[in-house]
């Protein structure tokens, strides 16, 4: 039994940053829609991928050093919390808050709690 738990605190965190990315990456395609060049498109594509590079650079360090994605997708999430109210407030943003930060809190949360149960 303790075999199973430990395997599903393991997992969880890297299939939900996974998920995750790929979420953000979707998200990213909207610049399809509007009426741009190809270059005007691909660094448009590149600028609003940039976070998604950041974070699969982080689960891949995370992978094996769990208290780095506990940092980092904690302070994704504030960060992103951050820039989204710095715009004037409406009440919508809280949704995304919850959506984008609260996803990235969880798995910062995830990867803290493995890190801990590692080094007992």
């Amino acid at each position: 039994m303790k075999k199973k738990i430990s395997k599903f605190i393991y997992w969880t965190p890297r299939i939900l940053s996974i998920i995750f990315i790929l979420f953000l990456a979707l998200m990213s395609l909207d610049v399809f829609s509007s009426e741009l060049s190809f270059w005007q498109t691909l660094i448009g594509l590149f600028m609003h991928n940039i976070p998604v590079i950041i974070l699969l650079v982080v689960l891949i360090i995370s992978w094996k050093y769990e208290i780095v994605g506990g940092i980092a997708f904690i302070l994704a999430g504030l960060l992103y919390i951050v820039m989204l109210f710095r715009n004037p407030f409406e009440w919508y943003m809280l949704l995304w808050a919850i959506q984008i930060s609260g996803t990235a809190f969880l798995i910062g949360i995830l990867f803290f709690i493995n890190w801990f149960r590692k080094k007992r």
